[in-house]
């Protein structure tokens, strides 16, 4: 009886080691630049909530939005060492490591989602960036979302391209968006997003670019009565991992964090996508003007910008844009 209730204890202690082995709590930071109010975060907060349950609570992820962490840049940086396990960034934004991938942003290259994830994920330059991404880089990309198509408000009408002229348009200090305004024969003017709503309020600038979700969430509605749906650049957002992380990770939580991190970019997706379908109404209940100019002179306008983008990046870029505008 003894050795029977030394032999069943022994198996008791071995079986809850194996069980303290097998529940190791991976803690996870996943740094945004969206904030709280955000559907980014939102989509976010699906994410870590499924992935802790799936998991059984092995993977905890933390979350730091508001550029806690830094901008996205920076982010990415500590993501390529380590030292931030999960981010999102937008495809076009890897140009800063590999001019190319600019193509994602060109202005009218990419004509809805569907045709987004195809470039990413179906052509082989898309299978290329990301393999380049992952060998140079040390990140993963896991899913991407939908993170809605820039439009224009402004304090005039804008029923054609011609309208555009001599407006002065705040843009981000990105290329695309500079070359948008530039191209369009509106005055480029960079400037902070904190400071766009009290320039529009006070006419220093008599425009912006931005998806609706933005537009609303700042309420630029409330000092722009124009808005030109110009659809000129789709925005994606890729959930990404580090490399070093993944090792880290045993082979079936890898498996539950690229399953949940697929379902979260489902999410992600359908946030922006039923929020879009109803701002339309909402800003015309706000006294806001909705006009729709024929996009095929904004779409021919950037073919400067294009040239400028093959010749910048040679045979790749030729053959990057050719393979993308094919892939709708």
């Amino acid at each position: 009886m003894k050795r029977v209730l030394k032999v069943a204890g022994m198996t008791l202690i071995f079986g809850m080691a194996a069980f303290g082995a097998n529940e190791k709590v991976y803690k996870l930071k996943m740094g945004l630049v969206a904030n709280t109010s955000s559907n980014e975060y939102k989509a976010a907060e699906f994410f870590a909530k499924n992935l802790k349950e799936k998991s059984n609570g092995q993977l905890v992820v933390e979350l730091y939005p508001g550029a806690q962490l830094g901008d996205d840049r920076s982010m990415l940086e500590q993501l390529s060492a380590g030292v931030l396990d999960l981010g999102f960034a937008e495809i076009g934004r890897f140009n800063i490591f590999f001019p190319e991938a600019q193509v994602y942003s060109l202005p009218y290259v990419i004509s809805d989602f569907d045709h987004m994830k195809k470039a990413t994920f179906d052509t082989t330059f898309g299978k290329n960036l990301k393999k380049k991404i992952n060998d140079n880089l040390n990140i993963q990309i896991l899913s991407q979302a939908y993170n809605g198509t820039r439009q224009t408000t402004s304090n005039r009408p804008i029923n054609s391209i011609e309208d555009m002229k001599g407006l002065k348009l705040r843009v981000p200090k990105a290329e695309a968006n500079l070359e948008f305004a530039k191209n369009t024969g509106a005055s480029p003017t960079p400037m902070a997003f904190s400071e766009v709503y009290l320039a529009l309020q006070t006419n220093s600038v008599d425009g912006q670019e931005n998806p609706l979700s933005a537009i609303r969430a700042q309420k630029f509605y409330e000092v722009q009565k124009n808005l030109a749906m110009t659809n000129h650049i789709l925005n994606d957002q890729l959930y990404l991992v580090s490399g070093s992380t993944m090792k880290k990770l045993p082979k079936d939580l890898q498996e539950v964090l690229k399953n949940e991190t697929q379902s979260a970019a489902d999410y992600h997706t359908k946030l922006f996508v039923e929020e879009e379908a109803g701002l339309i109404e909402f800003f015309k209940s706000q006294g806001v003007a909705i006009t729709n100019p024929s996009l095929d002179a904004f779409r021919n306008a950037m073919q400067p910008f294009y040239d400028v983008y093959t010749k910048n990046n040679g045979k790749t870029g030729k053959e990057a844009l050719q393979e993308i505008l094919a892939a709708k």
